[in-house]
């Protein structure tokens, strides 16, 4: 596969299956990424959490063509280049608990080869911007979950990547921090590409340019919140698109019409 020949691509995704012995996650998802900051929408089991694995070179596609950040995933001496310049948050991560949340920024800074000297000022600015800054010396296991998400995200963007998943971010979040949260996403997403896989509609209504939808591994909408909160405008034969908001709707309008076909 070559490099994507679309200017400022930072993802291209083309007929992705993978499959784990008896199951198929994803079955010929296509995805294009430039960006800003998108939202990855989808019921329980349609693959989202595997899409960000295989983007985050943790889980190895069946077959198919990924590119990641101008780097064919194919080609494992990409990898090394394609993790600097990547942040990742997993949906459930692991963490030294005896670790306080500067040093284990500083250690996920290390992991993605920083230079040394410009460790300790970007270690600051990222604890800063996820607004612990008070809490910097606290010891993991004295932290709360939402703390705990928040140091997550912290050594996500530690390295200012160029390419930054978010899997369940605000899980845990009260509600003044995720708004806090939606205005560091934007701030990002102005020069990175930034991906947040949630079930959390209004989150992508609010902070994404752009959303997908996948269901049963494929992509089955595409486009922005406006145009997903159009798609639940009309139900067919007078019934009713359920949903609280119209980006509510929209969701499952689209979910209900790709499982008629």
């Amino acid at each position: 596969m070559t490099a994507p020949t679309t200017l400022g691509t930072h993802v291209e995704v083309r007929d992705l299956v993978v499959r784990f012995k008896n199951r198929t996650a994803l079955e010929g998802l296509d995805l294009n990424l430039d960006a800003g900051v998108h939202g990855l929408l989808g019921p329980n089991g349609a693959g989202k959490t595997t899409l960000m694995r295989v983007l985050g070179t943790i889980a190895r596609p069946t077959s198919g063509q990924v590119a990641v950040l101008g780097h064919d995933l194919g080609n494992q001496r990409a990898l090394r280049d394609v993790r600097r310049r990547l942040g990742y948050l997993p949906q459930h991560f692991g963490y030294y608990p005896r670790f306080t949340v500067r040093e284990f920024v500083e250690y996920f800074a290390w992991l993605k080869e920083m230079p040394s000297a410009s460790i300790p000022l970007a270690v600051d600015r990222a604890i800063e911007r996820v607004g612990l800054a008070d809490r910097a010396d606290d010891r993991l296991k004295r932290l709360s979950g939402g703390m705990l998400r928040r140091a997550g995200i912290a050594q996500a963007i530690v390295n200012d990547p160029d390419l930054l998943l978010l899997d369940e971010p605000t899980a845990g979040l009260d509600p003044e921090q995720r708004v806090d949260f939606r205005h560091l996403l934007r701030a990002i997403g102005v020069d990175a590409c930034v991906l947040v896989a949630t079930h959390l509609v209004e989150d992508v209504a609010v902070a994404c340019t752009e959303v997908s939808l996948v269901n049963g591994g494929r992509t089955v909408f595409r486009g922005t919140p406006d145009e997903l909160a159009a798609a639940g405008e009309h139900a067919p034969d007078g019934e009713l698109n359920s949903g609280d908001s119209p980006i509510e709707r929209g969701y499952t309008a689209v979910l209900r019409a790709d499982r008629a076909r």
